[in-house]
């Protein structure tokens, strides 16, 4: 999940049918069937049934949100059991019959448990074991967010108002849509159809086989039988919508927009076409279905941007269009890259999905890692491999708090499954596998991935297998290090103790201990670290830390001991090697620029250094050095500008720095696109006017009011960064012209965008305007939760509090996936005491200890915001007031 056009080409409402792929699974044979999970897996259904084929038909009524469906469920059973227990959520059971193999249907009845999501049916005498069809009537809802089978309205480009279908089941929410065992292990192949209406156009996993009129203005839709998957993979969509397609290879792939909007949708179509086949080859399996599509929806979820159903991947507008009025660049390389890792789900967590949620981490921290590796290799003036950093970052921010957990962890409920998506799953699993590609070698870790998909291809793994696999093609030792970065939580800490040069080569003492922002005290936890280290252009030298070591450079200056960031720890340098990198900036490659950037502001700011020898670092990157890195540099001057939010004429002297630094990068690249400028200097124009706009540059703070004042100039990549500053500093009239712009808007992805920047305003009033504006229907249903989130940033006890007051209302806004979640994200980035103390209140009173996590991890990010704050006042003053 997240966690993305040829000319046009449009088609009739129902897609072109495709021949169905040699795939579909016969029913088992007895002494074959599906047994369910193996043993040692979590399940939260009784063991001793499992599903082998699923027939379902649906009847959706969009205009009154609900929706009628039967199923006809192959079942084997194992052992004798008092009842068949299945998941549902939010349905009724109205008739349930039960034929064995051999033998005549028995009638049953339906229990439903709805704390426990489930429904029993009990036959009147225990099921014995044996083969059986298993037929249920049922009839469920249709959500307003994106749980289950979900409504979206929107407008569309002819200002009509207008209303479609999606389903999305991630993680335990096919049980919404059909009574099943909705769990990973339990694989099955489906057959879906649906009753639509004849006008509109019904997406499946697989191609329709079959459309057949039934009167009535309505159409049956029978979509090819799906191959064997795990429920959370089905998907369903219908609505006024439009399909352009595009072969590679032998699989069509396709975009699916509402009409009109295809053409919106061509850098999607396009990086689908060129990604598919540079996975076949990598994954050494070609993609085993006849097409696949990507499907964007109108809205947005509070909880994931795109879900990677097989054959029909779903992705918000947002996520997947582009619009030249407004588009930036940035979002452009996102737009790829949400493509590029949805597809690499196609192959890891589709076609090989790990058998508990405990294992997340395989579909997510793999497809991070697979989307940045194809698309630097595909794009590679965009220097994506530099993104790491920013990605091992933001999982070390997290695994630097004692709330931290290992990337494999223990999931026993539904609310820790939905709070199993965050950085360490993704980036700590991104960053973690870099590192052992690093080690075992490019070959090697190839070898070991086709080996695994080629083993366990339709079936279910653990992170075991995964590294058996790797360790088998030839990456001798991969095992215990892979073991330690994944089954303990945390971040090694590297400290190099002493460096001497002799006969022109360096001598490292290197020992190891953990980093962590809140628990320094506490025995460091040990790791088996593979370190690759080098003088400034010397050859790198490897060497696995166990504690303590030493490792020759050749060559003799400054070192670099993470060389190539493709490790996972935190690198501490005597405060010489530091004062020497900074003076040798412009001799280290990019991405060690990048991250030794990165890893000397957090040593820094975790007190393991003093902090102004981050901001030398800092002030050494020279105008000349390559964008991409030169577009780290505003992070860090915003980010000692916000630590100083007390102190006025602190934060001036930041701002006057940051001008004066930055200001005249900006000018040289200019506002707008130049033709033949550097691949990278968009992304770079966006961060120096995104930073520099909100820390109140009067030249760019006077440029974003004239483009204002003349809309015909806010078009461009830049229009949402200049109308973010317009409204941070807006006054009521401005604040009314805004919102007058959200409301006027000719497509939803202009109109949710424009609207959530309302909440930005730093005035209180016009923010206090925009958390009631929220709960009207004015935005959208989708719309309202981003408005909040906007208000959140710039004053989170505000929206906290708002959210307090009016609970049900916000929580009808936002995924039923994210409401745990929900207030922590809200106040999380809040360096006030009272927060903490609020969010534990909130926490005590409405979540249970499994789903307070997320609340947790925010008060301590809170507190430990506090201490560093109150910690770097001082020096940081003194260090920004020490500058010219």
């Amino acid at each position: 999940m997240p966690l993305k056009t040829i000319l046009p080409l449009l088609i009739a409402a129902a897609p072109v049918a495709i021949a169905a792929p040699a795939l579909a699974q016969s029913a088992p044979t007895p002494g074959s069937m599906p047994t369910g999970p193996a043993a040692g897996i979590t399940t939260q259904l009784p063991r001793g049934a499992a599903p082998s084929h699923y027939a379902i038909q649906v009847t959706p009524d969009a205009a009154n949100l609900k929706f009628s469906g039967k199923v006809t469920i192959d079942v084997s059973v194992a052992t004798v059991l008092p009842a068949l227990v299945l998941n549902a959520a939010d349905l009724t059971v109205s008739s349930v019959m039960l034929t064995p193999a051999k033998g005549k249907a028995i009638k049953g009845t339906a229990r439903i448990d709805a704390d426990a999501q489930t429904v029993s049916l009990d036959f009147g005498k225990p099921v014995q074991p044996g083969s059986y069809k298993l037929d249920i009537v049922y009839a469920g809802v249709i959500n307003q967010q994106a749980n289950g089978l979900f409504a979206l309205d929107y407008t569309d480009n002819a200002g009509a108002a207008k209303r479609a279908l999606f389903t999305q089941f991630e993680a335990p929410d096919a049980r919404r849509f059909v009574p099943s065992w909705d769990e990973p292990s339990y694989k099955a192949t489906f057959d879906l159809s649906a009753v639509v209406p004849a006008d509109q156009l019904a997406v499946g996993n697989m191609p329709v086989k079959t459309s057949k009129d039934m009167g009535g203005g309505k159409k049956l839709v029978t979509f090819g039988t799906s191959p064997k998957m795990s429920s959370y993979l089905l998907f369903f969509g219908l609505g006024e919508l439009d399909r352009a397609t595009k072969m590679a290879g032998n699989t069509e792939v396709g975009v699916i927009t509402g009409k009109g909007n295809t053409g919106k949708a061509q850098l999607a179509l396009d990086a689908s076409a060129s990604i598919l086949p540079y996975y076949n080859d990598y994954f050494g399996v070609p993609y085993p279905l006849p097409k696949l599509d990507n499907v964007a929806g109108p809205g947005q979820s509070q909880f994931f941007s795109a879900m990677e159903n097989w054959g029909a991947i779903f992705t918000f507008e947002r996520a997947l269009l582009v619009d030249p009025r407004f588009t930036s660049e940035a979002t452009k390389r996102r737009i790829y890259e949400t493509v590029a890792h949805e597809m690499a789900h196609q192959w890891f967590g589709d076609l090989v999905t790990m058998a508990w949620w405990d294992d997340l981490w395989l579909n997510e921290g793999f497809a991070s890692w697979m989307a940045t590796k194809v698309t630097d290799k595909l794009q590679p003036d965009w220097e994506m491999l530099l993104t790491r950093v920013d990605g091992r970052e933001a999982a070390m921010s997290l695994d630097s708090l004692a709330t931290t957990h290992a990337v494999v962890q223990k999931i026993t409920t539904v609310d820790q499954v939905n709070q199993a998506f965050d950085a360490i799953t993704y980036q700590k699993g991104e960053a973690v596998i870099t590192m052992l590609e690093g080690y075992a070698g490019e070959d090697a870790w190839k070898a070991g991935i086709q080996a695994y998909m080629k083993a366990h291809a339709y079936g279910n793994t653990v992170t075991d297998d995964l590294w058996k696999s790797v360790e088998g093609a030839g990456a001798t030792g991969l095992v215990s290090i892979a073991h330690d970065f994944t089954s303990q939580p945390g971040i090694p800490l590297v400290t190099v103790d002493s460096a001497v040069c002799k006969g022109g080569s360096t001598v490292l003492t290197l020992s190891q201990g953990e980093f962590s922002r809140d628990q320094k005290s506490k025995t460091p936890l040990r790791w088996n670290v593979p370190v690759k280290a080098q003088t400034i252009g010397g050859e790198a030298q490897r060497l696995i830390l166990q504690g303590k070591g030493t490792v020759t450079l050749p060559g003799c200056g400054a070192y670099v001991v993470n060389a190539g960031q493709t490790g996972y720890y935190r690198s501490l340098y005597p405060a010489a090697n530091v004062k020497a990198l900074a003076k040798d900036f412009t001799r280290l490659a990019s991405i060690d620029q990048t991250g030794l950037l990165a890893d000397n502001f957090q040593l820094g700011l975790g007190g393991y250094q003093p902090i102004g020898l981050a901001m030398d670092l800092v002030d050494a990157v020279p105008a000349t050095a390559s964008p991409a890195v030169l577009a780290e540099v505003p992070e860090y001057i915003s980010g000692a500008y916000d630590m100083l939010e007390s102190d006025k004429a602190a934060q001036a002297k930041v701002a006057a720095y940051g001008s004066a630094k930055l200001g005249p990068v900006l000018a040289d690249i200019g506002y707008d696109v130049k033709p033949g400028e550097a691949a990278q200097a968009p992304v770079l124009r966006q961060a120096l006017v995104a930073t520099l706009g909100d820390m109140g540059d009067k030249t760019v703070v006077a440029e974003a009011n004239r483009r204002f004042a003349q809309p015909a100039l806010l078009d461009g990549p830049l229009r949402n960064t200049w109308l973010s500053i317009i409204a941070k500093n807006a006054d009521q009239a401005t604040w009314d012209k805004l919102r007058a712009m959200a409301k006027g808007a000719t497509t939803d992805l202009e109109k949710s965008s424009t609207y959530a920047l309302l909440g930005g305003a730093k005035d209180e009033k016009l923010a206090a305007q925009a958390l009631d504006l929220a709960l009207t229907d004015e935005p959208g249903k989708t719309t309202s939760a981003a408005i909040i989130s906007a208000v959140g940033y710039e004053h989170p006890m505000m929206a906290v509090d708002y959210v307090l007051a009016h609970r049900a209302q916000y929580e009808a806004l936002i995924d039923v996936s994210a409401r745990s979640q929900a207030l922590a994200r809200l106040g999380g980035g809040s360096a006030d005491p009272a927060m903490a103390t609020k969010l534990d209140a909130y926490a005590t009173q409405y979540l249970t200890p499994e789903s307070r996590k997320v609340v947790d991890r925010a008060i301590s990010a809170i507190k430990t915001r506090i201490e560093t704050r109150g910690r770097l006042q001082a020096p940081l003053t003194a260090w920004f007031a020490g500058r010219k």
